[in-house]
């Protein structure tokens, strides 16, 4: 524990800035997981569009919130779009 009283504050934003990083990142990863899922369904629905623009703005949001970095997100949102344009591609195909 620490002594200092800057210490125990610095404890106490620790803690409120883990709290909150950790629930964005949750929901982060719970979008993805839905889109992908989507994806996997059926890849021309409108529902899968949705799904998408969901998870590429929670992306985005945790990227305003400093949870994310900019590039993390963008690759993130470049695989999912690549993964739903090669399952587009497959089933026209």
């Amino acid at each position: 524990m620490p002594n200092l009283r800057s210490a125990k504050k610095r404890m106490r934003i620790e803690e409120k800035r883990r709290a909150r990083n950790k629930a964005v990142k949750s929901a982060v990863r719970t979008q993805i997981t839905r889109a992908r899922t989507a994806i996997t369904a059926d890849a021309s629905a409108p529902e899968t569009e949705a799904t998408i623009r969901t998870a590429i703005s929670q992306l985005d949001r945790a990227v305003t919130k400093g949870v994310l970095h900019k590039n993390n997100a963008a690759r993130r949102k470049s695989r999912l779009m690549a993964r739903l344009h090669k399952v587009q591609a497959s089933e026209t195909a």
